[in-house]
């Protein structure tokens, strides 16, 4: 049975004003052919957005009157963007001590706060605006490996890695990891999160699902690199799960953002959570690679590791703020990143400059291409024999995945960084030859 949509009675409605039949069958060259009220579908989502962000709109300013010293405050937007996704962000800008923000060009509509979106508050920090999976992040190593070392039995070690590498939602990883995080009696205390540490020390090490990955990739040199990407798992969404109710926020889409006052003992416990969570993610994807790396051999003689749904305190025209970045790679002058494309394209190294633009952006850029469709589109729009055909074009072998994840769904990761052009510099693009990922009958809930 075909799961139901909740735009479809209204995209029906606007086919039927178009003069056409609901039903009718739309061929498109080298996609499948859909219901003509399909190609609706667009339209009404936007209506249905634009609905939502009007009302949380209306909600914010019926919760809360923002200090004159923040109204108005500057939003620099890269990119081009659905009407929602802007909206989203600029209901964002209107709650709380918010100095600047902006809107990077991989952004989309995201939980309270875009994918892509970073803001700078003084004396506060936004629960919603890290999201629920706390300081997901990539991390790639270069190993001395050349790839013509392994070509001839990649497929053997992406299987490999995929046995090895517990992925998928509320997975427990075979190989108990040790680490000094899980004996740190008083950060656990500090962020209330005692009772989760058995769960925390169980999954330390698993990837999880969704856009949550281990790539490996080839540079310009010709030399093997390892990249994940994946964040703190349960420990992190519980954590964000807590405190947005004590924070009496809400889940949801197009809701006001839980902006908490740092000084509070609220505020301080929930850093003491964020922070916890940061180290849990940086233990996880470092074990990841360490693991990968003895399955592919050789050493590592670069490492790039950024967190990218974080809240920072830094120092932008003199004053000390709270930089909340979702899906939003830091990027201070020397800095690097690793940001990936999707499973089909190339990945880069890239480093922050000093510019205006770079100043503007409060030294943030993408964290990867951002998706152009959501899941349930994805998988409505394109076929897995697409799919495969790209990735046989670009000789990537995958173990996993599914049509959420194509290649299609995406952005093309050099467009979005071109419009970031003036504020990082590309330092090594790294063309991927291999990828692992969750299957197709994996969900994770751990959003964000």
């Amino acid at each position: 049975m075909r799961r139901p949509d909740r735009y479809e009675e209204r995209a029906r409605a606007l086919a039927v004003e178009a003069g056409l039949d609901p039903d009718g069958r739309v061929e498109r060259p080298g996609q499948r052919s859909m219901p003509a009220w399909c190609t609706f579908r667009d339209r009404a989502r936007a209506e249905h957005m634009a609905r939502e962000t009007d009302a949380a709109a209306a909600s914010i300013a019926a919760v809360t009157t923002q200090g004159e010293q923040y109204r108005d405050s500057p939003l620099a937007v890269f990119g081009a963007h659905e009407d929602a996704t802007v909206a989203q962000m600029k209901n964002c800008m209107a709650l709380g001590n918010v100095v600047a923000g902006v809107l990077c060009a991989d952004g989309h509509l995201g939980y309270a706060q875009p994918v892509g979106g970073v803001v700078a508050y003084e004396r506060q920090i936004s629960i919603s605006g890290v999201g629920f999976d706390i300081a997901c992040g990539n991390m790639a190593v270069r190993l001395d490996t050349p790839f013509a070392a392994i070509a001839d039995r990649v497929g053997a070690i992406i299987r490999d890695v995929s046995r090895t590498i517990s992925f998928g939602i509320g997975r427990s990883n075979e190989e108990r990891v040790e680490h000094e995080l899980l004996d740190d009696d008083a950060a656990w205390r500090a962020a209330g999160m005692e009772d989760y540490r058995p769960k925390a020390a169980a999954q330390l090490g698993t990837v999880g699902s969704g856009n949550h990955y281990v790539d490996l990739l080839c540079d310009e040199a010709g030399f093997v690199w390892i990249g994940v990407h994946f964040g703190s798992r349960g420990l992190g969404h519980t954590s964000a799960t807590r405190f947005l109710k004590a924070a009496g926020g809400k889940d949801g889409m197009n809701v006001p953002p839980a902006v908490i006052d740092e000084p509070s003992e609220l505020g301080q416990r929930y850093i003491a959570a964020m922070e916890l969570a940061g180290r849990y993610a940086y233990a996880g994807r470092e074990w990841v690679v360490e693991r990968v790396r003895r399955i592919v051999g050789g050493s590592v003689t670069d490492s790039v590791h950024n967190h990218h749904n974080y809240a920072w305190r830094e120092t932008h025209a003199g004053r000390d703020l709270w930089v909340v970045r979702k899906g939003a790679t830091p990027a201070f002058p020397g800095q690097r990143g690793f940001v990936g494309g999707s499973m089909g394209d190339d990945a880069v190294i890239l480093e922050g400059v000093d510019s205006a633009e770079a100043r503007a952006s409060l030294h943030s850029t993408v964290h990867g291409a951002g998706r152009l469709f959501g899941r349930k589109e994805a998988k409505r729009r394109f076929g897995r024999a697409e799919m495969d055909a790209w990735l046989v074009e670009r000789g990537v072998t995958l173990v996993g995945g599914d049509l959420d994840e194509s290649p299609m769904a995406y952005r093309r990761l050099p467009d979005v960084l071109a419009h970031h052009a003036a504020g990082v510099k590309v330092l090594h693009r790294l063309r991927p030859f291999a990828v692992a990922m969750a299957g197709e009958s994996e969900f994770d809930p751990f959003k964000d």
